[in-house]
């Protein structure tokens, strides 16, 4: 398969080089110096120093370019790129159809990723998601990875899936892409309350009744936007939230960590020096719950603590005071 795929971070750096063993792979970059490390170099040293891309992989630094003989687009920016990022392909009235890797619900509209492509590109546009437990460095260093790729299109998330199918980069194809969707959202704020829960020394025991409970929360909302509760049993439900959670690369634990520390939202943030997307997600997935009649008490205390409503050891107090339920209500 011809792959386009436009973003040179982390992400878009290490998707090159697994899809490169057994596709054509053009990689853009928008940032002028990553372009030229890695036209000359072969090494994303701003964004993922330490990996090289195949000299197979051919680098773009203009747009229309890097779309030249392409079958698939896929966009590995920030979910706040992902819109301007489709207005580009808009106006260079690009028809081919549409992957990302971003995981989130866009700042201030609340949309999925989907919905985006449809405001953006129009509803007939064939788009869809990759998603799953999924560290970039570990995928760039070509250790066993699994992840699913849903679309709107069940025909071309399995023909797209068996396409892009390594020996190292597994990819399951699935019909739920809202599920697979919100699964990929919430687990990033789920992932900040578990760096919570551990830099605070609450202990094996309250993680694990977090990642159960907060999987529970994750179910409850993607139903209500229209999911299949079985899609949170897999690799983009427990699957990522289980990695994002309890794994030392995730940028969204660290966050979290960092908070127990007491360490002020701004400082993590310029600490960090990439997107931590769960940040941006807790007050959408919080707004949405409270849209949807959906009981989520653990997101919500996360937009709270965010937003500096409440420090992490008051939202603890707060969610630990909560009246006994049955498990399954």
């Amino acid at each position: 398969m011809k792959l386009a795929i436009l973003g040179a971070g982390a992400w878009g750096t290490a998707l090159a080089i697994a899809f490169a063993e057994h596709n054509a792979v053009t990689l853009w970059s928008r940032e002028t110096d990553v372009a030229a490390d890695l036209l000359l170099q072969r090494e994303n040293r701003r964004f993922f120093p330490g990996y090289f891309l195949p000299s197979s992989v051919q680098v773009a630094t203009e747009f229309a370019t890097a779309l030249t003989g392409a079958e698939v687009v896929l966009i590995a920016t920030p979910m706040a790129g992902l819109r301007p990022t489709l207005e580009h392909l808009r106006a260079v009235e690009c028809p081919l159809p549409v992957l990302w890797v971003c995981k989130g619900f866009e700042a201030g509209s609340g949309l999925l990723a989907h919905q985006v492509v449809r405001e953006v590109l129009g509803p007939e546009r064939v788009c869809g998601a990759l998603s799953g437990p999924s560290f970039a460095e570990e995928v760039a260093a070509g250790q066993p990875t699994a992840v699913a790729l849903a679309a709107n299109q069940p025909d071309f998330a399995r023909q797209t899936a068996l396409a892009l199918h390594g020996k190292r980069l597994r990819i399951y194809a699935n019909d739920d892409l809202v599920g697979v969707e919100v699964g990929g959202a919430v687990k990033n704020v789920l992932a900040i309350a578990t760096g919570v829960c551990d830099g605070l020394g609450l202990g094996l025991n309250a993680r694990a009744a977090l990642l159960t409970r907060g999987l529970a929360e994750i179910a409850r909302l993607g139903v209500a936007l229209g999911a299949q509760r079985e899609t949170f049993l897999g690799l983009a439900g427990m699957g990522d939230l289980v990695l994002t959670c309890t794994g030392d690369l995730s940028r969204n634990r660290r966050v979290g960590l960092a908070l127990a520390e007491g360490k002020s939202l701004t400082t993590i943030l310029d600490e960090l020096g990439h997107v931590a997307e769960g940040v941006y997600t807790a007050r959408e997935t919080a707004r949405l719950a409270s849209e949807h009649g959906v009981d989520m008490p653990i997101s919500s205390a996360v937009a709270a603590v965010l937003a500096g409503e409440l420090t992490a050891g008051q939202a603890l107090e707060q969610l630990m005071a909560r009246q006994a339920r049955e498990e399954m209500a």
